[in-house]
């Protein structure tokens, strides 16, 4: 483990040796809370190692360097931003899935792009936007969204570079 890991692991032992100290009840039922939520997110961190895994075994990380890779330019972060906006991945294994896309040689203005369309726009989910929010409305929330998206990749692309 790294040294911010053991620093987390460190202060949440603390935090909890203290709260046991203040209140042992609360404390348990906090525990129980937090047990079940774990026990409730079980099948999405499984899901997030099925996804992983499948991406590490079937896409040759060669292939990700070089369509989304950092001297993909402009077409690799169209890519990826399409790719982000038309699929529909959970927030919650789309962080790994971009971590495991950067260890394959992906760009990181690629991969912010990704991550950002595919949290703020959703092509897929369209047709019952329009439904609930008017058409004017879910397109332009769409279109500008992309747009921020973009921005936001290429501010990222630029301070981590």
């Amino acid at each position: 483990m790294d040294l911010t890991t053991d620093v987390i692991l460190a202060l949440t032992g603390l935090l909890l040796l203290l709260s046991v100290i203040k209140d042992r009840k609360k404390t348990a039922a906090a525990l129980r809370v937090a047990y079940k939520g774990f026990i409730r997110l079980l099948p999405s961190i499984l899901a997030i190692i099925l996804v992983v895994g499948l991406l590490i075994g079937f896409i040759p990380p060669r292939w990700i360097a070089q369509v989304i890779g950092g001297n993909s330019g402009v077409l690799g972060v169209a890519i990826a931003s399409f790719l982000g906006a038309v699929l529909f991945i959970p927030a919650i294994i789309a962080f790994p899935l971009a971590k495991s896309m950067l260890d394959m040689g992906a760009g990181v203005m690629a991969t912010a792009a990704f991550i950002t369309t595919l949290t703020m726009v959703g092509f897929v989910f369209l047709p019952l936007e329009i439904k609930e929010s008017g058409k004017k409305f879910a397109i332009a929330r769409n279109a500008l969204s992309f747009i921020a998206a973009i921005a936001i990749a290429v501010v990222i692309g630029v301070i981590i570079k």
